[in-house]
């Protein structure tokens, strides 16, 4: 949600800079992702009165307009707006000014007329999309202001990122109420003066489905201009909080909601048949929403219908048949209490996401309905006219929520804190933040206001304190429980050992969600069965992962957009794999890497990393379980890496992972300027160890034999490695390549590797028979086994 700090500086005053009250608030629980300026810069542009306008004298669509400019002077401005007219007042950009994309206003000539600056539309300021024509500002501004202090557009705009059980802060009252408990300052809400009615117009409501929707206000009001445009201050908080002028019923509803945290919504009465009816939907019902499209509805789904059916999804999204346009005269208007069981999670399952549904699913306050309903009748008519009939209310208390007293001792409080607050400072905060509070012998009765459906039980109390009087005025105390040190198998690696490894060789931790987008999964792990989630937060993360490779391309999709071109990223988390009717999850590591393999510096060519860079990595990590031995590399093909330049990873014979690079054309779909480098692999697999044992090094000297072989092409090292070990038994102590070649003497499809073996023994000295003997056995080994033959 997004808030204005000029708007709650209405309701609360004095209030801290945006900086400092985006401090307080996220301390205070309510975390404010980022602050962004209501307007982009731009300078040198002022408050315009137009006061004539003439045809200019050789351009039929160019006009010659004299400005006021605050000045005894007037300016001579050629405009090609239409909606330019004397009496209108502009943004007017003097010679000189700056706009928002750099461009700089100078002096010029129009078709041999002098235009000494240029009128401004919306767009070219950034305050709106509109940049059909100049935009109009309040006639109340006086010529020559400077347009930043006109409009006050030097404000900061706060976004929070609530948390679900904080729905009574999705609204300005909501969060000036917090930032007047914290500042320990007034709060100024804004005046709601009761309707009176001129008319007596009802339109019948009937409400079936009273548990769903205890309390439903409506009311008609006739007479409005439906072309009607809304206020400049209205059409400005609308759009800092994010939200477009639309029609003058909307713009009045949405800013209700915005201001009271209560939604509303408002049908065009002409096309209403009968009366209002709240019900659940029928079989086989559907309805066209607002947004073109038309659902089925289940049985479940709370609606609000009509004569004729159903006419709106309750608590989510009104439909498109009773919307309000500019032709509508009468209208009528709705504001309700839905209880959020009966809206949760219905707008997910049509991949609807919108205000109302959001704040009716966290809950509304449910006695705020009839105030939100007077509020917007004021507004509207002040905006657009019109004649309003007497409230129509339903109410079935039985169905409201009941907001029991939650008693708190004083000595919990002070166990669970660490320390004493005082009992006035206790009932100051639990008063200012709504609370109805009686003393008792041990602590306090408080009964929670109708905003809060998230204090219930004395823990409740306990965290409000706590965080008004702030979390960082907790003393730093020792634990008074016993501390026990858990379990540790020296025979497996440490995850925190194995991140710092990664760390060292140039990675960054990465943590990304457990589900995923669908299409990205499909792409990057194809036939694999994915578990569907029942109810998703959005359609792109409605399955859970099956790997881990999904949530780092997106991430590194993120990073390639901020010009990131050098990436080395991984995560350990569990992958989540059907199996039939259960579902298993395995803990993996896996990891991307773009870009050259280390920063760029001067003695670098600027390469970059490739599948042996990226299999390094991965040995350094398997290197810690004391193991590698029992870890072998080949060549496979996997259906989204690259052919010739994948490897599974085994253990003992068994695949455990998988590196390799991206196939291309998955790169291209993805558009990926470069395909990443991947590798996945189990993590349990990879930290069980043995626990290290001490061996004495030998007394007696080692022996070193070189072999150079001819192999065909696609035997590796690793399988070499493993047949000379079995043939030379426990003699040999290592054996490594010393020089590979390809070229003159070496027929096509072969190549030529040179081994040294060391062979030693831990009790005697070997002698020159020991080493022929198992140097004679290796190569008949591999002979037999790989083909391969001494090179001549």
């Amino acid at each position: 949600m997004k808030v204005s700090i000029a708007w709650l500086r209405e309701w609360v005053d004095p209030l801290p800079d945006a900086r400092t009250v985006a401090s307080q608030l996220t301390l205070a629980g309510l975390e404010v992702g980022g602050t962004e300026p209501a307007a982009p810069e731009f300078s040198g542009v002022i408050v315009g009165k137009v006061l004539g306008v003439a045809r200019h004298p050789d351009a039929d669509k160019l006009s010659v307009c004299q400005v006021d400019a605050g000045s005894d002077e007037r300016l001579s401005i050629v405009c090609g707006a239409p909606n330019v007219h004397a009496g209108m007042t502009a943004p007017l950009a003097m010679v000189g000014a700056r706009l928002p994309d750099g461009a700089q206003i100078r002096a010029a000539r129009l078709r041999g007329v002098e235009s000494q600056g240029m009128l401004c539309s919306g767009k070219e300021l950034g305050l709106s999309q509109d940049a059909s024509g100049i935009l109009a500002l309040p006639e109340t501004l006086i010529a020559g202001m400077d347009l930043r202090e006109a409009l006050t557009l030097d404000d900061s705009v706060l976004d929070l990122e609530l948390t679900p059980n904080r729905g009574d802060c999705l609204s300005v009252a909501g969060v000036a109420r917090e930032l007047a408990v914290i500042n320990r300052t007034r709060l100024t809400p804004a005046p709601v003066e009761p309707v009176t009615a001129v008319i007596e117009d009802r339109f019948a409501v009937e409400v079936q489905a009273a548990n769903a929707c205890p309390r439903f206000v409506g009311r008609v009001i006739r007479g409005i201009d439906g072309t009607a445009a809304a206020p400049f201050w209205m059409i400005e908080r609308l759009r800092r909080s994010g939200i477009r002028s639309i029609h003058p019923v909307v713009d009045v509803t949405n800013y209700v909601m915005l201001e009271l945290g209560q939604p509303m919504h408002g049908y065009d009465l002409a096309r209403l048949e009968d009366r209002i009816i709240v019900r659940l939907a029928r079989p086989g019902e559907k309805l066209e929403l607002l947004d073109g499209r038309t659902v089925p509805l289940d049985s479940d789904v709370l609606v609000i219908a009509d004569g004729s059916g159903a006419i709106g999804m309750a608590g989510i999204m009104g439909g498109e048949v009773t919307g309000v346009s500019a032709t509508t005269r009468d209208v009528f208007l709705e504001s309700a209490f839905f209880a959020p069981a009966a809206i949760a999670a219905r707008a997910r399952r049509y991949g609807l996401t919108t205000d109302a549904s959001q704040r009716f699913e966290r809950g509304v306050d449910y006695e705020m309905q009839a105030r939100a309903m007077e509020r917007a009748t004021g507004l509207l008519l002040d905006m657009a006219g019109g004649t309003p009939g007497p409230l129509t209310e339903i109410c079935a208390s039985s169905g409201l929520p009941q907001r029991a007293a939650v008693s708190l001792r004083r000595e919990r409080l002070e166990r669970l804190l660490g320390l004493r607050i005082a009992d006035d400072r206790v009932g100051d905060i639990l008063r200012r933040l709504g609370m109805r509070v009686a003393a008792t012998g041990q602590g306090w009765q408080v009964t929670p206001p109708s905003f809060r459906f998230d204090v219930a039980i004395a823990e409740d109390l306990v965290e409000e304190i706590a965080r008004i009087h702030g979390y960082d005025q907790v003393p730093e105390t020792d634990a008074q429980i016993p501390q026990q040190f858990a379990a540790h198998d020296e025979a497996r690696v440490d995850t925190a050992r194995m991140k710092l490894l990664l760390v060292d060789r140039g990675y960054q931790e990465t943590i990304t969600y457990s589900f995923v987008d669908p299409a990205l999964q499909s792409l990057l792990a194809p036939g694999t069965e994915a578990v569907e989630l029942a109810n998703p937060i959005s359609s792109e993360m409605s399955v859970m992962r099956v790997s881990l490779w999904p949530g780092l391309v997106a991430v590194a999709r993120e990073n390639l957009n901020r010009q990131q071109e050098r990436l080395r990223i991984f995560e350990i988390g569990v992958r989540f794999l059907a199996q039939g009717p259960d579902v298993l999850e395995q803990k993996v590591c896996a990891g991307l890497v773009i870009g050259s393999p280390a920063p760029e510096q001067w003695s670098l060519k600027g390469e970059a990393a490739d599948v042996y860079d990226v299999k390094s990595d991965v040995e350094a990590v398997l290197r810690l379980s004391g193991r590698f031995d029992a870890f072998r590399f080949e060549t496979a093909a996997h259906p989204i890496l690259r052919p010739g330049q994948s490897a599974h990873i085994l253990r003992d014979g068994s695949v455990v992972g998988w590196l390799g690079e991206l196939h291309p054309e998955i790169a291209r779909q993805l558009a990926l300027t470069f395909p990443p480098l991947l590798f996945e692999f189990d993590f349990e697999a990879a930290t069980a160890g043995r626990v290290p044992v001490f061996a004495s090094i030998s007394r007696f000297p080692a022996i070193r034999r070189d072999l150079a072989l001819v192999v065909p092409e696609a035997v590796p090292f690793a399988k070499l490695r493993e047949v000379a070990r079995r043939a030379a038994g426990e003699l040999l102590q290592s054996v490594e390549v010393f020089d590979v070649y390809r070229g003159a003497g070496i027929d096509s499809g072969l190549k030529s590797i040179a081994l040294s073996l060391i062979l030693q023994d831990s009790s005697r000295t070997l002698t020159v028979e020991d080493a022929d003997a198992v140097v004679q056995a290796v190569v008949t080994r591999l002979g037999e086994e790989l083909e391969a033959r001494i090179r001549d």
